[in-house]
């Protein structure tokens, strides 16, 4: 069944209620450990702070679903595909009928895909990206995966955005009406 409450704009404490968790979690995560905050401890804040902006997102009545599915899916296309440009192109044809269907703006779609399938793929070794970054570089695409945070980050925060509504600018959508045809046999 699809989920069809109307969410409301989130308010500027809504917005930034959860930045501040996550800075405030990363903070005490780093004070407490220091170095060997790295090792684990800052996922797990990090995976907090998510968890916090979904809470407001719900308290929004925002559904997080289209986006959520829509970055994932890109991802999974980048990791299965061969090529950046399917990992665009594949997911934005499936999801556009969605995104218009729930009433989200197309630009919506489009920065999910961004920053999902494009930023991940040079991560996908088999990927042309991967392939020629790893090339380029002269290592390994696992040797420089730890030091990708914008590439690993990003899919993370689309989906978090998704989550509170940053962003995501709501557009009316289309009327579904009967053909004439049909409107005068049933009046018939």
């Amino acid at each position: 069944m699809p989920d069809e409450r109307q969410p409301r704009p989130p308010t500027l404490l809504d917005a930034l209620a959860p930045v501040i968790v996550m800075i405030a979690l990363i903070a005490l995560t780093i004070a407490t450990f220091g170095v060997g905050a790295t090792d684990g401890p800052l996922q797990v804040a990090l995976m907090v702070s998510a968890a916090f902006a979904s809470l407001v997102a719900l308290k929004k009545g925002y559904s997080w679903a289209a986006l959520a599915d829509a970055a994932i899916g890109d991802v999974l296309v980048a990791v299965t595909a061969g090529d950046q440009y399917v990992a665009d192109v594949l997911p934005s044809r499936m999801f556009r009928g969605e995104f218009r269907r729930r009433g989200i703006a197309p630009q919506v779609l489009s920065r999910a895909v961004e920053d999902s399938g494009t930023v991940t793929s040079p991560l996908v070794p088999w990927n042309t990206c991967g392939a020629y970054m790893s090339g380029v570089l002269g290592v390994q695409t696992a040797s420089y995966l730890p030091f990708c945070f914008f590439n690993l980050l990003s899919p993370v925060l689309d989906v978090l955005y998704g989550f509170i509504g940053f962003k995501a600018k709501q557009v009316q959508p289309p009327v579904v009406t009967a053909a004439p045809e049909a409107v005068e046999a049933q009046s018939a």
